[in-house]
């Protein structure tokens, strides 16, 4: 089972400003995928909060993936992207492309989205927007890779083929 971790990048939502509603719609959204809903935090836009979550669920949790929201855009403000690729061991671009790829059909303003992904140690962490939404857009973009490449990483299995053939069979029905 896929552990999952959940970190909410805005300043509003941290100081209770704003009620956030992505961590609901996430933990929807890992129930469904049949993975398992560890912890989540709301931290300030700020570079280091942001990399002390990030590092806390890989290296100390230990957790198989973490899901970022917000702070990927344009504004000076917008660092998640920043903050991931500092404690990433190795970036994986094909999430992030795939993802502004599909949703640019639903919203032109994808291409605006400054998210990245990565893996630290043995942790996929994932870049995705601010808004429910979009999280959940973003998701049903990448969800069937997601598990595959988890395995991957952490050794359990190679690319035999066998994968690419039940996502193809997926993505027909």
């Amino acid at each position: 089972m896929i552990t999952v971790a959940i970190i909410v990048a805005s300043d509003t939502r941290s100081k209770g400003i704003n009620k956030d509603e992505v961590i609901p719609t996430l933990k929807n959204f890992i129930n469904r995928q049949g993975w398992q809903f560890v912890d989540s935090a709301i931290v300030p836009d700020d570079i280091r909060l942001l990399k002390e979550k990030l590092i806390y669920y890989s290296d100390r949790m230990k957790v198989d993936l973490v899901l970022t929201s917000g702070g990927t855009g344009f504004s000076k403000k917008d660092v998640t992207p920043e903050a991931t690729r500092e404690v990433i061991d190795r970036e994986t671009p094909g999430f992030a492309e795939a993802m502004r790829m599909k949703t640019f059909n639903i919203t032109p303003l994808s291409i605006l989205s400054r998210a990245t992904a990565g893996i630290r140690g043995n942790t996929l962490i994932i870049n995705l927007p601010g808004n429910p939404k979009g999280v959940i857009e973003c998701l049903e973009v990448i969800k069937e890779a997601i598990p595959h490449g988890i395995e991957i990483i952490q050794g359990r299995l190679g690319n035999d083929g066998k994968t690419f053939e039940r996502i193809k069979q997926n993505t027909r029905s």
